[in-house]
């Protein structure tokens, strides 16, 4: 081999690490940050994974992403959502709304794409559902806003309970909002309500406990994604205490609860991986319309509801979209 091939050969072995580290360096980042844990909310983060690679972007191939769980600590929300934006992320998705406000409040510059269950315009995130403007824009699977007929359908379950318990976590920030509308919802039909509300694992003992010695026939669990997070010990307490209970989404009823009303949450984050992947595409947030949830699941759970010692009216089978047996 001629001296000038080998150190055309040399050189061109040496630069390929760097090219590599090059190409990683100039990898884009996406900042994640979410009210939950990574263990409770793997489901919906595979979901968000899949939207990413409708786009063609694979996590630790052609993007990198920086994750930040709170884990139910709604008051660290701002200060990681400020990290983010430090460390110069392309994009940031914040599952959840409480996230969501907190990276909007953090960067007018940055794009956010948020996941949420509440009304982003009651939330303040965009100021049109088609063309939101501005740097923000998302999914919502509206879990709220459904109370009036998640009662409804508890109340036909459950017809012989002349009172109803709305569990409601005094931390998020539509709480005071959901309260007025449990409480409407269950006047409406002629149920004595009262709201129990609880913010940690103890607090959910202790409103189980207080709704145990009022006597409360049924129990209702607002949307909220720290009970989302919390959801196994939401369903194992109602088991335990043979308490009937709605919640507000499907993952609730596949875990062993009663029945659940509400929307798909994978949908939502799977659309959030979507946009996520379309703003790292060059979209821009102002022109993608938020996405809206297209079908609302009701679920019943036929075992839990046998352990209770209900039936369920054939009528209300027919009209559920998924019966567990």
């Amino acid at each position: 081999m001629r001296r000038r091939d080998l150190i055309t050969l040399l050189g061109g072995a040496a630069a390929w690490p760097l090219a590599a580290r090059a190409q990683q360096s100039a990898m884009p980042a996406i900042g994640f940050l979410s009210t939950g844990s990574a263990a409770s909310f793997a489901s919906p983060l595979a979901a968000f994974h899949r939207g990413l690679n409708d786009n063609g972007y694979v996590d630790g191939q052609n993007v990198k992403i920086e994750y930040r769980w709170v884990e139910g600590r709604y008051d660290q929300l701002p200060a990681l959502a400020a990290e983010l934006v430090q460390r110069q992320v392309s994009v940031i998705a914040a599952c959840t709304g409480p996230a969501a406000r907190a990276a909007k409040a953090a960067t007018k510059t940055i794009p956010v794409i948020f996941m949420s269950g509440a009304d982003p315009m009651k939330l303040g995130l965009v100021t049109s559902l088609n063309r939101p403007g501005g740097n923000v824009t998302g999914a919502t699977f509206f879990a709220q806003g459904l109370e009036p007929k998640c009662m409804e359908l508890l109340h036909e379950l459950v017809p012989n309970a002349t009172g109803v318990a709305a569990l409601i976590n005094p931390n998020y920030p539509e709480a005071e909002t959901l309260s007025k509308e449990l409480l409407r919802a269950a006047n409406a039909i002629g149920l004595q309500s009262v709201i129990l509300r609880a913010s940690s694992e103890s607090s959910i003992d202790a409103a189980f406990g207080s709704l145990i010695e009022q006597r409360l026939g049924a129990l209702m669990v607002a949307g909220d994604p720290f009970f989302y997070d919390q959801r196994d010990r939401l369903v194992a307490l109602a088991a335990r205490h043979a308490v009937p209970t709605a919640y507000f989404l499907r993952e609730f009823a596949v875990a062993g609860g009663l029945m659940s009303y509400g929307t798909s949450v994978a949908d939502a984050w799977r659309q959030t991986g979507v946009y996520v992947g379309r703003i790292l595409k060059g979209d821009k947030p102002a022109d993608l319309p938020v996405f809206l949830p297209t079908k609302f699941e009701f679920v019943i759970n036929l075992k839990t509801a046998k352990a209770l010692g209900l039936a369920v009216p054939v009528a209300l089978q027919v009209t559920a979209d998924e019966v567990i047996e």
